[in-house]
C-alpha cells in the first residue's frame, strides 16, 4: 500500500489523465452505466471550475504580491508566441489553406494563441520555479491572447462574426473571473487578520494545489476523450492531429526554456510558453473556428501533462540525489 500511495504521489498527473480517461470509456461503452453517467455530467461539469478555482486560491495565497512585476523573459516568450502565429497564420493566408490541412492549422493555431495556464503557476512551484514571475506572465498572455485572437480569427474564417471588442471583452471577462477573483480572495485571506489561522493552515499544505489540480485533471481528461471519441473523422486523421500536437508541445516547451537559459530561469520560461489554458482553446476553437480543431488542443492537454510529469519526477529525483 504503501508502495501505491508513493507511486500515486510522483505521478499524481498520468494517473489522473489514465484515471479520467478510462473511467469516461466505461461509462461511455457499458450500457448498463448510461443512467450512471447521465447523473454524474453535470455534476463532474459543475466540479471542474470548483477545482481550478481551488487551485489558483491556494496557489495565490503563498503567492508575494509586491513581487507581480513584468521581467525580461517575459517580453521575449510574447514575441515567440506572436512569431509562431504570424508564421501559421502566414502559411493559411498565403497558400489559401482549405479542407482537412487547414482543420490541420488551425488545431496547432489555437495551440499556439491560447494564454499560459492558470494553473503553470503550480508546476513552476513543484519545480522550484518562481510562482510571482510565473502569476505575472499569465496575466499578461491573457491580454496578448485578447488582442491577437479578433485580429487572427476573422482573417482565417471569413463568417467567424467576431468583432475586437466583444472578443476582447469575452476574454478579458474571463480572465477576470479565472483569475482575479480567486487572487482577490487570496490576498483578503493572506491579510485579514480574522482569517490567519486559516492562511497559515493553507500555506502548511505544501502539495495541496498540485492534487487539487491533479483532481480537475482527471475530469478535465475525461472530457478530452469524449471530444476525441465523438470526432466525426478517421483515426488516422485524429493520429495526425496528436503527432502535430505533440511535435508542437514539445517546441514550445524547449523554445520557452531556450530563452530562459538567457535569463536563468529556464523553468518559468518553459512553462509559460509549453503549458497552455487548453480549456480554453477548445471554447475559442468550437465557436470561432472547425469545430473538428477542437481535437488539436484536447491532444495538447495529454502531451503538456506528460511533459510535467516527467519534469516533475526528474526534479525531485536531483533533490533526493543531492540529500544523498
Amino acid at each position: 500500500m504503501r508502495r501505491i500511495i508513493q507511486f500515486i504521489k510522483e505521478w499524481t498527473l498520468p494517473v489522473s489523465i489514465a484515471t479520467g480517461s478510462i473511467l469516461y470509456l466505461v461509462f461511455a461503452f457499458v450500457p448498463v452505466l448510461d443512467s450512471a453517467a447521465n447523473l454524474f455530467a453535470p455534476i463532474f461539469n459543475a466540479a471542474l471550475p470548483l477545482f481550478m478555482f481551488l487551485v489558483l486560491y491556494v496557489t495565490f495565497c503563498k503567492v508575494d504580491f509586491r513581487k507581480l512585476i513584468p521581467v525580461g523573459w517575459h517580453l521575449w516568450i510574447a514575441l515567440s508566441q506572436v512569431l509562431m502565429v504570424v508564421l501559421v497564420l502566414g502559411v493559411i493566408l498565403a497558400f489559401n489553406v482549405v479542407g482537412k490541412s487547414l482543420i490541420l492549422l488551425e488545431a496547432l493555431l489555437v495551440c499556439i494563441i491560447c494564454p499560459c495556464a492558470s494553473a503553470a503557476a503550480v508546476v513552476t512551484q513543484k519545480l522550484g520555479g518562481n510562482i510571482e514571475e510565473m502569476t505575472t506572465y499569465t496575466f499578461l498572455s491573457n491580454f496578448l491572447c485578447a488582442l491577437l485572437i479578433p485580429i487572427c480569427f476573422p482573417l482565417i474564417e471569413k463568417g467567424a462574426g467576431i468583432t475586437f471588442l466583444s472578443a476582447f471583452m469575452v476574454i478579458l471577462y474571463k480572465v477576470g473571473l479565472v483569475l482575479v477573483v480567486p487572487m482577490l480572495l487570496a490576498y483578503i485571506t493572506k491579510h485579514w487578520h480574522a482569517l490567519c489561522r486559516f492562511y497559515h493552515w493553507i500555506i502548511s499544505m505544501n502539495n495541496l494545489s498540485f492534487y487539487l489540480w491533479g483532481c480537475s485533471l482527471l475530469i478535465v481528461s475525461g472530457t478530452t476523450i469524449k471530444n476525441i471519441v465523438h470526432a466525426e473523422v478517421s483515426s488516422g486523421f485524429l493520429l495526425l492531429i496528436a503527432i502535430l500536437a505533440l511535435l508542437l508541445c514539445l517546441t514550445q516547451f524547449i523554445i520557452g526554456r531556450y530563452i530562459g537559459h538567457f535569463f536563468q530561469n529556464r523553468v518559468n520560461a518553459g512553462q509559460a510558453l509549453g503549458q497552455k489554458n487548453t480549456a480554453f482553446a477548445i471554447w475559442i476553437a468550437y465557436v470561432y473556428l472547425n469545430p473538428l480543431s477542437t481535437v488539436g488542443p484536447g491532444c495538447y492537454i495529454l502531451w503538456q501533462n506528460i511533459i510535467n510529469s516527467v519534469e516533475i519526477w526528474k526534479h525531485n529525483k536531483s533533490i533526493d540525489a543531492k540529500k544523498m
